[in-house]
């Protein structure tokens, strides 16, 4: 089937994740199924139908997949992303001789609306970080998780990947495998490693996942979500906080303490370093509104 045959490429050529292949299905899938419904063909092997009339997808039904999104109210992103799956879907299949053009290569993408990423104040992340609790291991789990996102600005999946053969505790670094596997090393704080082994010290078994749920497996991510979720209500913050903010805070409190902008870049792995340029702008709103507050003839 030719979707297999490109999820595999993908896995093999670009080292995707499970996760970030079940994104691209997805979105392939979408406007499959919605081609093959403009064809009236109901087959169940829908696979097997589209590689049958693939020859005959062109630009009028990719434009029309897309306006049938925007009338089932898909955000701007969402139907970016999906448009970028299908441009390297139909790329992959040019160059594999199934099709002669792409049918999606000329069609721009939806102007999205550029969002700066929300950073938590200082005081806000010691307030949180500062009233969990440490009565269970479970409690010293969810601690030293957060002390992680927030020493390290990793991402969630990386956190949830994390084996304990990863961290160098007398160093003080970790070994992450990031987006594309490729691996980093990040320094990360004393007080992360001491919240670490203070949770794993409950543990009688040395399991190589670093955290675990109530069976002792690998924890996760969605797990992870709801436990922050439940430790920010706890607090009483009264804030929208996911582990993506996290990794924006740690970014923005080290960019506003005088940290190299490249060196940021390196520890958040970022391929491109306009994509941690916006954090420069984060910091200089913050640095204007002190501005505003304080200059007696602003």
């Amino acid at each position: 089937m030719i979707l297999d045959d490109y999820l595999s490429t993908l896995e093999a050529e670009k080292g995707y994740s499970v996760h970030t292949l079940r994104a691209y299905f997805t979105d392939i899938k979408s406007f499959i199924l919605f081609y093959l419904e403009t064809c009236n063909c109901r087959d169940e092997n829908w696979q097997q139908a589209f590689d049958e009339k693939v020859q005959q997808v062109d630009k009028m039904i990719v434009r029309r997949y897309l306006a049938a999104q925007t009338a089932l109210k898909k955000s701007k992103k969402t139907l970016s992303r999906r448009l970028s799956a299908l441009k390297s879907f139909f790329d992959y299949l040019v160059r594999a001789g199934r099709i002669r053009l792409n049918p999606a290569d000329a069609i721009p993408f939806p102007k999205l609306e550029k969002t700066l990423p929300k950073a938590m104040g200082i005081d806000d992340i010691f307030r949180l970080l500062d009233t969990m609790k440490s009565d269970t291991w479970m409690d010293r789990r969810n601690l030293a998780m957060f002390e992680l996102f927030y020493s390290t600005g990793m991402r969630i999946g990386e956190l949830h990947m994390l084996n304990i053969q990863d961290i160098d505790f007398h160093a003080g670094l970790i070994r992450v495998l990031g987006k594309g596997n490729k691996t980093r090393i990040l320094p990360v704080g004393r007080r992360a490693l001491d919240a670490v082994q203070a949770y794993r010290a409950d543990l009688k078994e040395n399991l190589s996942a670093v955290f675990l749920n109530k069976d002792f497996q690998r924890l996760g991510r969605r797990s992870i979500r709801r436990i922050l979720d439940k430790v920010v209500l706890e607090c009483g913050l009264g804030l929208n906080i996911s582990p993506h903010t996290l990794r924006h805070t740690f970014a923005t409190h080290m960019l506003d303490s005088g940290a190299d902008l490249r060196g940021i870049q390196e520890i958040l792995g970022h391929a491109s370093l306009s994509t941690t340029q916006v954090y420069t702008h984060v910091s200089m709103d913050r640095l204007m509104a002190v501005y505003d507050k304080a200059h007696p003839r602003r």
